[in-house]
């Protein structure tokens, strides 16, 4: 009976690290942002009206929205946008329109994740050192070379794994979470009045007093639920049951506290409003609270760069970018992964991020948009999941969905207004991989039109090359193509320069599907060719770990010996040619013809062995 006790407390506290580690880190520079504007006053009623607006949203979004609604919406036990995507796809399967304006609109939301990975690591580290500030303001002039070294430091770490870390994160971030309540507690005490904040009324009579202040502070008001994302994309590593008890027995009670200490803290001295969260702690407690706050940003930003890397191994498999080169950094967990482009893309994006706005006040700015659009492409999915997936009835689908979608309209809505002060920052970054990523989609959907237009079909090709064979050697070839059924260019480039063929041969097909997971005994198809040839496809899903060698050992058991001594596996690599203005914008076309020459890591990707052979295949023009 203790053995399952012991496991679900070692998951809400793993949850408590991995999934709440962002929005745990909000309280740094959430209410300062309200507050340090002058948008709003420091009157009694303001201060109350913020911060019911702050609990409200952490329960209509968080505790409504993602941890009662979002989460019954898992893709066989997985979670995430792209887990969302798919199920939501698959739900209006007969509906090609509809499909592919999701399609569209939910990778969209996928590229504006890497824009939100830019400015999390940037803003939650930036403002955890800005602390430094309050211990004494000769520290100023430090604040950013501190922060690139820590962020550096991170992204250099990330090589070697997290495995030896993560264990630690849990902990450190259930302390930080305790310290949220005590200093939240500690000031509390002096205006205890301030609790009756929780009461919607005040929310709704700051709004309806100040109708336009309102709708410009949701803009910053957003930023006490950034991570929120975290909860559904974290599905699969903890299940709802510990997602949902650390929310609701930890994290919002801790937050709900340290926001509203802060609200008191201001009503008592309102110049406390250039750093409210510091100013809340004694002086003697001012630098372990730096650099515990220093530590809960690390967790957080590291949380998401795994996240990063998950995510591309995903869209990858789901074909919407070149194979990157993975490298797995645990023998023993499939999911923990490191892909050095990614890496240094991010940190270098995070880099010019910290130089160009410099301040946690200045990136706040650029802050909210990417979130809220997700958020919003999170309900309508959400929506076409329980209406066509689930089959329930239209008004009740309507009902549950509409609610959420105004409030993240506004959200939504109100970011707008940042645009001009930096919000332009992730929606490039987003639009560039966006673009990246549906022309990686559609060059591979017109190259594939030409070559199946001059393919040569491979059980006539294997006839004819057997009227008179050529010389078969020992071991066995792995072919991979892209097609079924069609002959690869490496076998002919095979029998051209070497004049034999091997005793056996398997040409590989391998398909992802727009499922997270598919099983061992489903992984492989097999159909015999004659003469010690088999045509093989592999399936997977988009969270299965690619491993091609390990697959084919299913092949054995329908009378195919591979013995990995004697094994080699020919790639075929097509020099793409824009043919500018065929299928694409020529723009495109040239993007895509270098994206293809630039691709790298497909033997990696697929856990090729070191035999494999790349051959040069024919000129492709698109």
């Amino acid at each position: 009976m203790s053995a399952p006790k012991s496991s679900s407390a070692a998951l809400i506290i793993g949850a408590i690290g991995v999934v709440y580690g962002d929005i745990g880190t909000s309280v740094l520079y959430a209410t300062k942002e309200v507050f340090g504007h002058g948008h709003v006053p420091f009157t009694h009623e303001n201060v109350y009206g913020i911060l019911s607006m702050f609990f409200w949203t952490l329960t209509i979004i968080v505790s409504l929205k993602y941890v009662v609604l979002v989460l019954r919406a898992d893709n066989e036990g997985e979670g995430g946008l792209v887990a969302m995507l798919a199920l939501a796809s698959r739900a209006v399967a007969d509906k090609p329109r509809v499909r592919n304006v999701l399609l569209a609109v939910g990778i969209f939301g996928t590229s504006l994740f890497y824009g939100d990975g830019v400015i999390t690591p940037a803003i939650s580290v930036l403002s955890a050192v800005e602390g430094l500030e309050v211990v004494s303001p000769h520290f100023k002039h430090y604040v950013i070379p501190i922060t690139l070294v820590v962020l550096f430091c991170l992204f250099a770490v990330q090589k070697r794994g997290t495995a030896g870390i993560g264990k630690f994160f849990g902990p450190i971030t259930l302390a930080w979470f305790l310290v949220l309540a005590v200093l939240g507690v500690s000031q509390i005490l002096g205006h205890p009045a301030i609790l009756k904040a929780v009461s919607p009324h005040y929310a709704l009579k700051f709004i309806w007093d100040n109708p336009m202040t309102s709708f410009i502070v949701l803009g910053a008001t957003v930023l006490c639920v950034t991570g929120a994302e975290a909860l559904y994309a974290d599905l699969g590593h903890f299940g709802k049951g510990p997602i949902r008890i650390a929310w609701f027995s930890v994290v919002m009670p801790a937050l709900t506290l340290n926001y509203f200490g802060q609200g008191a803290l201001l009503l008592e001295n309102p110049e406390a409003v250039k750093n409210p969260f510091f100013m809340m702690a004694p002086e003697w407690a001012l630098i372990p609270l730096v650099l515990l706050a220093t530590l809960a940003t690390v967790i957080a930003s590291q949380a998401l760069i795994t996240g990063a890397f998950s995510v591309t191994r995903q869209v990858i498999q789901l074909g919407y970018l070149p194979r990157l080169n993975i490298e797995h950094t645990s023998v023993r967990a499939a999911g923990q992964i490191y892909i050095p482009f990614v890496n240094w893309g991010l940190f270098v994006a995070i880099v010019l991020a910290v130089v160009m706005f410099r301040s946690s006040s200045n990136l706040a700015a650029a802050y909210g948009i990417a979130v809220t659009t997700d958020m919003l492409i999170t309900t309508v999915l959400t929506f076409f999941v329980i209406r066509y997936a689930w089959k329930l009835p239209l008004l009740l689908c309507v009902g549950a969905t509409a609610a959420f979608f105004v409030v993240d309209f506004a959200f939504f809505a109100s970011n707008l207004l940042k645009l001009p002060e930096g919000g332009w920052f992730p929606l490039l970054i987003g639009g560039a991989i966006f673009m990246l990523m549906i022309t990686w989609k559609e060059g591979r959907r017109l190259m594939g039109e030409v070559q199946r237009t001059d393919a040569i079909e491979l059980r006539s090709f294997l006839d004819a090359v057997f009227v008179s064979p050529p010389a078969r050697v020992d071991g066995t070839a792995v072919f991979l193509t892209a097609e079924p059924g069609v002959t690869p260019n490496a076998l002919l480039h095979n029998l051209k320069h070497n004049k034999v063929l091997h005793e056996q041969n398997l040409f590989v097909t391998v398909r992802n599907h727009e499922v997270p997971w598919i099983p061992m005994d489903k992984r492989i198809e097999v159909e015999a060719l004659g003469r010690h040839c088999w045509q093989v496809m592999v399936h997977y899903g988009f969270k299965n770990d690619v491993d091609l060698p390990r697959a084919l050992e299913n092949a054995r058991l329908r009378g195919c010996q591979l013995e990995p001594m004697t094994t080699s596996y020919f790639l075929s690599r097509d020099v793409v040619i824009p043919t500018l203005g065929s299928g694409m914008a020529p723009w495109r076309e040239k993007l895509f013809a270098q994206m293809h020459h630039n691709a790298s890591g497909a033997a990696n990707f697929l856990n090729l062995p070191n035999n494999a052979v790349v051959e040069l295949g024919s000129k492709i023009e698109i």
